[in-house]
Formats: C-alpha cells, sequence, structure tokens
C-alpha cells in the first residue's frame, strides 16, 4: 500500500528559509533595540537572514592510519 500525500512528512520544514515572520523579525529588532514595545508594526525595517553552511569533513587518507598503527 502507498501513504497517501497529506500523512507524508514534507520536507520543506527542515530547510533555511530566507523570509521571516512578522513577529520573527520583531523579536530580532527588539533584540538589538531597533524596536520597543508599543512602536509600529508597520515599516519596520528588514532583517538579515544568516544561513548557516556547514564544513565538510576532510577525507582522511589510509596510508597515514595504516604508518601511525605501526
Amino acid at each position: 500500500m502507498t501513504i497517501d500525500k497529506s500523512l507524508k512528512v514534507k520536507a520543506g520544514g527542515n530547510q533555511q528559509r530566507n523570509v521571516l515572520t512578522r513577529g520573527e523579525r520583531l523579536e530580532k529588532l527588539a533584540a538589538t533595540d531597533r524596536w520597543q514595545e508599543g512602536q509600529s508594526v508597520l515599516g519596520i525595517p528588514k532583517v538579515r537572514v544568516q544561513k548557516i553552511a556547514l564544513k565538510k569533513k576532510k577525507k582522511v587518507k589510509k596510508a597515514e592510519d595504516g604508518e601511525e598503527a605501526s
């Protein structure tokens, strides 16, 4: 049997988003003191979204492992 499309886990939730919701933007602006409680939420400044880049692991040569074990 196949799984219905509505029951599958969406992979989109795991990816980095490039647009924040208004609430997320307000939290970031409040953390940097660029927005205070009571100010208008219309016309708020843009907030940069930093993407996380993972470093690739270096491969260890097998010849080096053999010499170290001897």
